[in-house]
């Protein structure tokens, strides 16, 4: 395996410090281009995409940052602040300041939804689209992600309910329950990595993300995106299969593989088989041999 080493620096927009990591292997191959990774949230920084790290030790650079907001990137604490242009504006600021002219771009959950964004805006350089667990609607989202409810214990059930329809969701009572919804649809391993739970310790409180995002519906849009694309995504994903299926079914040519004993995370949850997949699908774009 190519030995690998990593650069953390900052990039300036809009007058704040933007984190970001550049993890290089030793040896480059000239043919493999970089493959940029967007978290989710919004606010959830990198930490949890470690993983993902080692798709360096094939010869590739792996890029990540901590969109403004959350992580190691200024927190600026105005809520009007943020929105979804605003980080699609990021996006290309960090894409300038590297120099990164050819990519492959992977976006997990939120990430996915910038990543779509992008994709959408026709730019240069995008080779590839690599969606992780990624609605094309919000609101679909939230639906299927309640649905999924009717899968924990009813006592369970009817906690979150009470305490959503009373607005009580900072009680100790609501995150128990929480953590059942969690452990079931987001990440099953238990416990959860450290990469997870240092990722959620640095979560960034100040982008309102459900109030700026719920209406984010680009469904009808699918069609206008030409590059390859794979998406990824668990059996017990909170972005459940039918979700999935609506980007898949929505953009012509793109691969789907499933995740069968995984949730939202099966990067973390089957880490040695999403890397093959990952790594193979890369290779294919390129026209690298597998």
């Amino acid at each position: 395996m190519t030995v690998t080493s990593a650069i953390e620096d900052f990039i300036s927009f809009r007058g704040y410090q933007v984190w970001y990591c550049i993890v290089k292997p030793d040896r480059e191959d000239s043919g493999k281009l970089p493959l940029l990774c967007l978290h989710g949230g919004p606010g959830v920084p990198h930490d949890y995409l470690e993983p993902l790290e080692a798709i360096a030790a094939t010869g590739r650079q792996v890029i990540f940052y901590d969109q403004l907001g959350c992580g190691n990137s200024d927190r600026p604490t105005d809520p009007n602040l943020y929105s979804i242009d605003l980080f699609k504006e990021e996006l290309f600021a960090i894409r300038s300041a590297l120099n990164l002219d050819q990519i492959h771009l992977f976006g997990q959950s939120w990430g996915g939804c910038l990543a779509l964004e992008h994709a959408l805006s026709q730019p240069t350089g995008l080779v590839s689209l690599v969606l992780a667990s990624t609605p094309s609607s919000i609101q679909q989202f939230v639906t299927e992600a309640y649905s999924l409810m009717n899968d924990l214990p009813i006592e369970v059930q009817e906690v979150i309910r009470k305490h959503e329809a009373d607005g009580t969701t900072q009680g100790h009572e609501y995150k128990q329950a929480m953590e059942v919804f969690n452990h079931s649809f987001l990440c099953r391993i238990d416990p959860w990595p450290s990469s997870l739970t240092r990722a959620y310790s640095k979560v960034g409180t100040d982008f309102r993300g459900a109030g700026k995002i719920i209406d984010w519906n680009i469904q009808d849009r699918l069609g206008e995106i030409v590059v390859p694309t794979l998406l990824l995504s668990g059996r017990y994903d909170e972005v459940t299969p039918t979700c999935v299926e609506t980007v898949h079914r929505g953009i012509s040519g793109s691969e789907w593989v499933m995740f069968e004993n995984s949730s939202h995370m099966p990067h973390l949850e089957e880490t040695e088989r999403f890397l093959q997949v990952l790594d193979e699908f890369l290779n294919r774009v390129e026209g690298h041999a597998d």
